[in-house]
């Protein structure tokens, strides 16, 4: 085995949990749980702590907020204070009221059904980044977020590794190339390779303890 095969192994082994999983999600192509993905990939692209944005997103499922109608008819202090629950208090007034703004518009144009907005972009992604990013709050790197996490139910966006994911993957002194990247990856998912290299991209210390690792098993 190579050291570029040993660093991914011991990334994707350490490190390969989706951010949806963390958050308690089992994502499915079904309503609930691919809304409150995009919810979670909202609550990431802010600038506070991913352990945070999970923590968040758990809080909003615990008092019910789990799906667009809830969200939606859910008062706005409701909202705050659930995002307060999961630690989000820098952005919370706002994050709150575009939680309900997001809601209402996902309801309103798209039945409540992200699955509608899938067969709207017809395997397009820059359709589909389009779409997502009417959501108000979900910028580019959130529509990325949701992208990364959704490609093992959505496969025709995979292998999906966006720009932090490939970060993840240079500072790691691995290939830019994302079919070269999954196919290191061996059987482990897309959504998990970029979950893992994302790590590496926001942490130094990731990737730092994997080619440190690598470098240990390659030399006995």
């Amino acid at each position: 085995m190579t050291g570029k095969q040993n660093v991914l192994r011991i990334l994707l082994r350490e490190h390969g949990r989706t951010y949806a999983a963390e958050a308690g999600i089992r994502l499915r192509n079904t309503p609930q749980p691919l809304y409150r993905t995009l919810v979670l990939a909202s609550l990431l692209s802010a600038r506070i702590r991913a352990s945070v944005a999970v923590a968040t997103a758990r809080a909003l499922y615990d008092v019910g907020l789990r799906d667009p109608r809830r969200t939606a008819d859910a008062t706005w202090q409701q909202r705050v204070d659930a995002l307060g629950k999961g630690g989000y208090r820098r952005y919370d007034e706002r994050t709150a009221t575009q939680l309900g703004d997001g809601a209402r518009l996902l309801l309103d144009d798209f039945g409540g059904d992200l699955r509608t907005v899938r067969e709207c972009a017809d395997g397009d992604v820059d359709e589909l980044r389009a779409l997502l990013r009417r959501t108000p709050g979900l910028g580019p790197a959130g529509a990325d977020i949701f992208l990364r996490e959704v490609q093992d139910v959505w496969p025709e966006y995979a292998p999906f590794l966006d720009a932090k994911a490939l970060q993840g993957a240079e500072r790691l002194g691995l290939p830019d190339e994302p079919a070269a990247l999954v196919r290191g990856a061996g059987d482990a998912s897309p959504a998990r390779l970029a979950a893992a290299l994302v790590r590496a991209a926001l942490d130094q210390r990731v990737a730092d303890d994997c080619l440190a690792r690598a470098r240990r098993r390659t030399a006995d």
